[in-house]
């Protein structure tokens, strides 16, 4: 199964509900290079990494998600302009990301 990280609203467990229909299990983990930067979307203010290299790291959780439920977070996602990586987390977990203006 698919492993995605959440530094945002995909953490929150009302936006999982809604995206996934469930409350989906989640550990802490960290995307090591980047860093957490705020972009403005539509007219509002939402997060966003960036590549930074270096020991710099965001914070957030990985989380255990079926091909079907990534399917619908890229359907919350890329409509506002954010796109899927792959990355591997601090754990060594290999994971996908949305960053925007990747």
């Amino acid at each position: 199964m698919p492993m995605l990280f959440s530094y945002g609203t995909l953490r929150l467990e009302d936006v999982q509900r809604k995206v996934f229909g469930r409350r989906v299990a989640s550990k802490q983990d960290a995307l090591v290079g980047f860093v957490r930067e705020s972009v403005v979307i539509e007219g509002a203010t939402e997060a966003n990494v960036r590549f930074a290299g270096g020991s710099s790291r965001v914070d957030g959780v990985v989380l255990d998600v079926t091909d079907d439920e990534l399917a619908r977070a890229d359907d919350y996602e890329l409509p506002y302009g954010y796109e899927r990586i792959a990355v591997k987390l601090a754990s060594g977990t290999e994971a996908w990301v949305y960053v925007h203006g990747a």
